[in-house]
């Protein structure tokens, strides 16, 4: 018996070796593997847009005033920026947005603000859709530009791009004057946006850039703002709480 045990030692240990070894590989498997995949994550991440570094580039043909013209990034340089996205011409919530940014759209421009509207129609169905009058679910016309991304690179460096319909979702983005995102969001199809929470962000964000105070949630112009430092901030939590 004892000399079958010392036979089989030899064997045990290789066994026991070869199984160690494979685990060893296993485990370099998966330390590649993951490092793998947290690149590509990594990269994938990195190519979308991030706030506070600069807004991903875009460049198309436009509906302004009437007429077809090609518009980019760069021409709204020293101006904050709203680009926001939506699914499709000629449907249903899309024009209730749209009509709401145009009537509020000396508001924006009071704030050195311009609208940008995007959509993956082209700039043909975006002229179309302007003629067309509001009581047949027209826009009755536009005073900002409508951009046609009917290659969807825009929406898809902008990461609102649903693949398989070939829509953009409901993204807003707002780019301050040197270029860089201070906000964005994302809705699904069925729920539009608040165009008056659009102008209080922006508001928000130049006060800050103006005076250097920060502002706490539901902050309004007429509202307390924070001295961002432990001693001083006491001042405004000391008068609301």
């Amino acid at each position: 018996m004892s000399r079958l045990l010392i036979n089989l030692c030899p064997k045990i240990k290789s066994l026991v070796s070869s199984a160690a070894g494979s685990l060893t590989d296993v485990k370099s498997v998966n330390l590649i593997n993951s490092t793998r995949n947290f690149s590509i994550t990594s990269r994938l991440l990195s190519a979308w847009p991030q706030i506070q570094k600069r807004a991903p580039e875009f460049a198309g043909t436009a509906v302004v005033d009437g007429d077809f013209k090609e518009i980019k990034l760069s021409d709204y340089s020293g101006k904050y920026l709203v680009l926001f996205f939506y699914p499709l011409d000629f449907t249903f919530v899309c024009p209730t947005e749209l009509i709401a940014f145009n009537e509020k759209l000396s508001e924006f421009k009071s704030l050195n603000t311009e609208v940008i509207g995007v959509s993956t129609d082209s700039h043909f169905s975006h002229l179309a859709w302007i003629n067309t009058p509001r009581k047949q679910g027209g826009l009755g016309g536009l005073d900002y530009p409508l951009l046609s991304d009917f290659n969807k690179q825009i929406s898809s460096r902008y990461g609102v791009l649903l693949d398989e319909p070939g829509v953009a979702l409901r993204g807003l983005f707002i780019i301050d004057k040197e270029g860089f995102l201070r906000q964005m969001s994302v809705n699904d199809l069925p729920v539009g946006r608040s165009v008056d929470e659009t102008l209080r962000l922006i508001k928000a964000f130049q006060f800050v850039e103006k005076h250097g105070e920060v502002c706490p949630a539901n902050w309004q112009p007429d509202s307390k703002t924070i001295k961002p430092n432990p001693k001083d901030s006491k001042e405004y939590f000391e008068t609301v709480n």
